[in-house]
């Protein structure tokens, strides 16, 4: 008994020193991955989490970037809702959602079935498709304002070789918005690729139990390729519907006069959210008003994704249910 005695405070010393080591060995590996994970947390804090709160704070101010902010509350957001130009760019911006976003799903899964048929060539197709994703947007925006010009573009010169007359796409309003579209199409190259890479995972057992029901072809693309590929049309849907929401660059390129000058095209046909947004922040120097509307985009992004989302019970297949 004297023994058990002496030996116990011999075994807690021993798990003393194997617990001590254990938290130690563990805040060293903790303090590694932090290390090694700084870059993405300083990035992250600096670029996106501060600008973000800084942005909503601005939002209630009035701020011209020279000058302290002056607190305003609800100002800028009642200023907004009395503001035509700014409806008049959040309905221009829901026109080309609309209009742009059923095009790129029809054209990239279509063209998607074309580039997955086994002919000869079939890889240098697949690069001509996607080669004008990696050409930077103002390059293809400035290429295409020459392609549509009305006097010597060679859209309209292709138009005339069928007897059509082709209209004047950057000076009329009611051409603006599919002159725009046309040039966002440019670029179906890469969500074709990502539709390529989706049509080859859908079983060709499938199709040879469908073709031997008597199934064609039509009917073979609603019971087989739609349903495999509906979970990567939510993903292209929901990823064009944003990049739509938030087009610059090509309404911005399209509608420019002259370098450097802000121009919102025939009847502000071509001004969408985004340039007003920037117009307001850095022409105007309404720092306070832009946050606002940046915030105001934020929402309706969020209500438009969750409805699509909430939508997508009825349409997407999964293949665990």
């Amino acid at each position: 008994m004297s023994m058990l005695t002496r030996r116990r405070p011999e075994a807690r010393s021993t798990r003393r020193r194997e617990g001590s080591k254990r938290p130690r060995s563990t805040r060293r590996s903790f303090w590694i991955g932090v290390a090694f994970a700084s870059p993405f947390i300083v990035g992250f804090f600096g670029l996106f989490a501060y600008p973000i709160l800084a942005s909503g704070y601005y939002s209630f101010t009035d701020f011209n970037l020279f000058q302290s902010p002056d607190w305003v509350g609800l100002d800028n957001y009642e200023q907004m809702a009395n503001d035509d130009v700014f409806w008049k760019s959040l309905a221009n911006t829901l026109v080309l959602a609309v209009m742009g976003v059923p095009l790129t799903i029809a054209i990239a899964l279509g063209g998607a079935h074309l580039l997955n048929t086994p002919i000869k060539g079939q890889p240098l197709y697949r690069a001509v498709i996607y080669l004008p994703s990696i050409i930077p947007i103002v390059v293809g925006g400035y290429l295409w304002r020459w392609l549509l010009n009305t006097q010597y573009g060679f859209v309209n010169y292709f138009l005339s070789w069928f007897g059509i007359s082709g209209p004047s796409w950057l000076q009329e309003p009611d051409w603006t918005k599919p002159a725009i579209v046309l040039v966002v199409l440019w670029t179906v190259g890469g969500t074709m690729i990502i539709y390529l890479a989706a049509l080859k995972d859908v079983p060709h057992e499938l199709y040879e139990a469908a073709s031997i029901d008597g199934a064609g072809p039509w009917r073979r693309f609603l019971n087989v390729t739609w349903p495999t590929v509906s979970p990567v049309t939510l993903f292209q849907v929901i990823v064009c519907l944003i990049a739509y929401l938030q087009i610059f660059t090509e309404p911005y390129v399209l509608a420019q006069e002259r370098l450097n000058n802000i121009s919102s095209g025939p009847d502000q046909s071509m001004l969408t959210y985004a340039m007003y947004l920037y117009q307001n922040a850095f022409v105007y120097l309404k720092m306070g008003y832009a946050s606002a509307m940046a915030w105001v985009l934020f929402i309706v992004t969020l209500i438009v994704t969750l409805v699509v989302l909430a939508s997508s019970k009825r349409w997407v297949h999964y293949g665990s249910k």
